[in-house]
């Protein structure tokens, strides 16, 4: 019989994909069938599966994490915000439509149908699918709407463990709030809770944890402490939020942080750039424009900002330019997305045209000095650049992209993930990349040393 196992936080970036994905490699180390699953993920951070489709950053990651290739089953209903309040629905991995915040729900008992299918095709073909809620799990407003979180976990019959974040302060009232929201039958279904990003002395806050149970009527799984040195793909940006000051590779480069940048983790190689929002009086030697989920909007915002200028003024001061997706778009003579056209930068004679159909593949590629990189595509434009030109990278034996004096434009995410390729553009030796088995095999021993591992099998397995 399949075992589900929910992981769910008091609030958004608590460290439940942390959990989820130290619980999966800690189960598949101990040679169990398992697999993740996230019935809906809010992301501009996706990925594209072999078979066809994309999903959520954080399912492909916890996906390598169980040694399984990513599938639209792990995440079958991802939303990609392209406004403040409208989002690109994709469903089972393909783009379904486009839909305001308040339409969303209207479309409840499809979605729900969607979202358990899939769940169960997860669940035929394993042992155990570990499952990871969103925001808070106590999204009450929403309770009746519920796809991802303790009403999900109860149609499925999942045992849940709540996550909280000490690191940011409140965590009594976070957790001891989190019961006092929730209805009876919600309660039951949260067998014990984790302590997440404990700094210090860990037997300092065994009081808490006492008072905690008390309160909540709940045992404590473990008070894990920070780990430092591991970075896996965030699935979100508010991860920017929480990364350390700018300081070591990449100092001489600025990245355009659009309001609907997409796929940032193109970029976790560069822990010293700067985040652009508005223009800086400094020069650069590299100035990269991130993808975008929507290109026309962020083309706008750049405009607005006097962010366009700045760009053509650093360009002109000698700096090199690099466009990755939506800013390859950006770069170009024109955008055109139906009967909608705006000016790009004009620094590449090219000119893309949206289309109704999605690309999204993984693909080798080849560097013009022979490296071969594993990258993707995520896009729904065709870029056609004018007359003879160098391209970036090679793909099937095909020019992609182009490079055009101190200008490159790619499709191609993940490029600057490869250490080489980082290296080649940004003019040095690039630093290492971080081993990904390495780092997912120190999130089990992080939770492997920080559980109560008789307690998780007993309420969990």
């Amino acid at each position: 019989m399949t075992r589900s196992i929910f992981i769910g936080g008091t609030g958004s970036h608590a460290g439940k994909s942390w959990m989820a994905t130290a619980v999966c490699r800690w189960l598949k180390r101990r040679g169990v069938r398992v697999a993740p699953f996230k019935a809906q993920n809010m992301s501009l951070n996706s990925y594209p599966c072999r078979e066809g489709g994309e999903i959520g950053r954080a399912q492909a990651v916890q996906a390598e994490a169980c040694g399984l290739e990513p599938s639209a089953d792990m995440n079958p209903i991802l939303l990609k915000p392209n406004a403040d309040t409208a989002s690109q629905v994709v469903v089972n991995g393909k783009v379904w439509r486009d839909l305001a915040a308040r339409e969303y729900y209207a479309h409840f008992p499809f979605l729900l149908e969607q979202a358990l299918e899939a769940f169960r095709r997860l669940e035929a073909e394993h042992e155990v699918v570990v499952m990871e809620g969103a925001g808070s799990v106590a999204e009450i407003n929403f309770r009746d709407v519920d796809l991802v979180n303790l009403g999900l976990a109860r149609r499925v019959g999942a045992k849940a463990l709540l996550v909280a974040d000490i690191d940011r302060g409140g965590v009594f009232a976070s957790v001891v709030g989190t019961f006092q929201v929730l209805e009876r039958e919600e309660r039951e279904v949260l067998r014990a809770f984790a302590i997440n990003r404990f700094r210090g002395d860990a037997a300092l806050f065994d009081g808490g944890v006492r008072t905690l149970e008390q309160r909540t009527g709940r045992r404590c799984l473990g008070v894990f402490p920070y780990l430092d040195g591991v970075r896996i793909d965030e699935e979100d940006s508010v991860a920017l939020e929480t990364m350390p000051a700018p300081a070591g590779y990449g100092g001489d480069v600025a990245i355009v942080k659009f309001p609907l940048m997409s796929n940032f983790t193109d970029f976790q190689l560069l822990p010293g750039a700067r985040w652009i929002t508005r223009p800086a009086p400094r020069r650069f030697r590299t100035v990269i424009l991130p993808g975008s989920k929507n290109t026309l909007s962020d083309l706008r915002w750049m405009r607005l900002r006097g962010l366009d200028g700045w760009v053509m003024e650093q360009h002109e001061q000698g700096a090199q330019v690099v466009g990755i997706c939506g800013g390859y778009q950006m770069m170009g003579e024109r955008v055109a997305d139906g009967a909608r056209e705006a000016k790009g930068l004009g620094l590449l004679p090219a000119r893309t045209e949206m289309l109704p159909v999605k690309t999204t593949r993984v693909v080798r590629a080849r560097t013009a000095s022979g490296h071969d990189f594993r990258a993707y595509e995520i896009h729904m434009g065709v870029t056609v650049v004018e007359g003879a030109h160098e391209p970036f990278a090679y793909v099937e034996g095909a020019g992609e992209g182009i490079r055009h004096g101190r200008c490159v434009g790619t499709y191609l995410h993940g490029a600057l993930e490869d250490t080489v390729v980082l290296g080649e553009l940004v003019g040095e030796a690039a630093p290492r990349a971080a081993d990904r088995e390495a780092s997912y095999d120190r999130l089990a021993d992080w939770f492997e040393h920080h559980a109560d591992t008789a307690l998780f099998e007993e309420l969990f397995l």
